[in-house]
């Protein structure tokens, strides 16, 4: 086994060396595993098999231009049959990669074991799902995020052990308790098939988001619907399942007016309050979803807390459990959540005139706890799985790990205050209004000023300023006293002993 495993390595890293620099910062690595061992067979040998189109369609979706594609098919390695084997590796450019996929599934056929014949059935390759995933992580990726995408009829079956459900178990103890993995989720899919030597009713597509941005980048694939173009059956989450389990979706405010709730597509709840509301708190009728489909939520005690202007506030919630909630179903739950009206700017605030005509906007969010949860894999989903997988025991390795007993829901939440301009236009008025009496104080302090003197009789015109100071000299030249210009008027000073000097005539 090390030596294959070597071997793999050895055939991989060339793959493996798209995810280099020539790669654009924005792109995310995707690898398809597509399964060939004996299992799956009918896929291969039945002429009317849509397994190939799928897989076709499938990556010429969800791979985006400039992303490094690595196409592989697994079975289990063997010395002198390395697994997982290179079917195609380049960097996707939209214009060619569904021609490029279909051509390098077109000779994809069920492997055999080295050494055997065409013949005997006995001889066709078995299945290690674990290595397939384990290859991909660590030897394409080389421990970076990516996606890995694994297409398998779930037979998980390393040297012909019948044993499926012990195998399945270290199958998903991978992805449980894996911490390269931060998202995986499954599509079991109906496509019925006949081959020669096995009959199967469908196949499983998984999803394994490594790292957290592979797994922000699954969550943008999928909220784009490019997956959905061509898988329309839901999702099942196997990770994570300690968060994001439920959904809060407000449907009426009460008692609290000039407050309004509202929630945009990306999930954000926005709580629009008007600048004179002085409600200390609010009550709020949401609708409890489940969202971590195939689970009932068979038991939880939950808790609520908002964050929100640096405040860190319990929120009253009516009831502290929740009981037998199925997958993508809802209930009321009603609340009691204070809002920081202390906190927001007062509408004659510096915030609020900068905010005039427009929105204050206080960033923050509401976090619910489920403690105590019992996820239970709900009777519809076993009933498909049956359906699609007879006699495999996976649905009973759907079951959550122990160790999972708690998960937090969080929804980020903006306070909007909107402002209305009358501060704005009575400030922007007043300024004016100091600019005009600056304005005119300014002319009246600088403009010329006519002044009448009357020195020994004689009628004089002086021409002056605010602000200036001018000597008066009598008919012999001497000063006799000084002019004194003002805002407000004119006065003589320094008058000089007998001086015959007057304002006016």
């Amino acid at each position: 086994m090390r030596r294959a495993l070597a071997s793999l390595a050895i055939r991989l890293a060339t793959l493996a060396g798209l995810l280099g620099p020539a790669v654009p910062a924005f792109a995310i690595p995707q690898v398809v595993l597509v399964q060939n061992s004996g299992w799956m067979e009918p896929f291969y040998s039945d002429p009317a098999s849509a397994f190939k189109p799928l897989v076709t369609e499938l990556v010429a979706n969800v791979v985006q231009p400039g992303d490094a594609l690595v196409l592989a098919a697994f079975n289990q390695s063997l010395p002198g049959a390395p697994s997982p084997k290179g079917l195609l590796s380049e960097q996707a450019d939209p214009k060619t990669l569904h021609a490029h996929v279909e051509a390098a599934l077109a000779g994809l056929q069920t492997a055999r074991k080295p050494g055997a014949g065409r013949s005997g059935g006995a001889a066709l390759a078995d299945t290690d799902l674990g290595e397939a995933v384990d290859a991909a992580l660590n030897q394409v990726l080389g421990g970076k995020p990516g996606l890995i995408w694994l297409v398998t009829n779930n037979r998980n079956s390393p040297n012909n052990d019948q044993a499926t459900a012990a195998r399945n178990r270290e199958f998903y103890a991978l992805i449980h308790r894996g911490a390269a993995i931060d998202k995986a989720l499954a599509f079991p899919l109906r496509m019925p098939v006949k081959g020669e030597h096995y009959s199967a009713n469908g196949l499983m597509v998984y999803v394994f988001a490594a790292g957290k941005e592979g797994a922000r980048a699954l969550d943008a694939l999928l909220a784009s619907g490019r997956v959905q173009r061509v898988i329309t059956e839901p999702p099942a989450r196997l990770k994570p399942l300690d968060r994001d389990t439920v959904r809060l979706v407000p449907r009426r405010v009460e008692g609290a007016a000039g407050v309004a709730l509202a929630m945009d597509a990306g999930g954000r709840l926005h709580a629009d309050v008007e600048p004179d509301a002085v409600a200390p708190s609010t009550r709020i009728q949401w609708q409890l979803e489940n969202t971590i489909y195939p689970y009932t939520i068979a038991g939880a005690t939950i808790s609520a807390r908002s964050m929100l202007a640096g405040e860190n506030r319990p929120i009253e919630l009516a009831r502290s459990r929740i009981d037998q909630l199925a997958p993508g179903k809802a209930e009321p739950l009603a609340s009691s959540m204070q809002l920081p009206v202390a906190r927001l700017p007062g509408k004659w605030s510096m915030e609020a005139i900068r905010s005039a005509g427009s929105a204050y906007v206080l960033p923050g969010r509401i976090e619910l706890h489920l403690a105590g949860q019992k996820l239970v894999l709900s009777q519809a989903f076993r009933e498909r799985m049956a359906a699609l997988f007879p006699g495999d025991p996976l649905p009973e390795i759907f079951t959550p790990p122990s160790e999972i007993q708690a998960s937090t829901a969080t929804l980020p939440l903006e306070v909007r205050v909107h402002y209305g301009s009358g501060p704005l236009v009575a400030l922007i008025g007043a300024a004016l209004a100091v600019l005009a009496a600056g304005a005119g104080a300014a002319y009246a302090y600088a403009r010329p000023r006519r002044v009448q003197l009357t020195v020994e009789d004689e009628l004089r015109i002086m021409h002056t300023r605010a602000g200036a100071t001018q000597p008066i000299y009598d008919k012999a030249g001497r000063e006799v006293a000084r002019l004194k210009t003002t805002l407000f008027g004119h006065q003589l000073i320094d008058l000089r002993e007998g001086a015959q000097v007057r304002l006016g005539r």
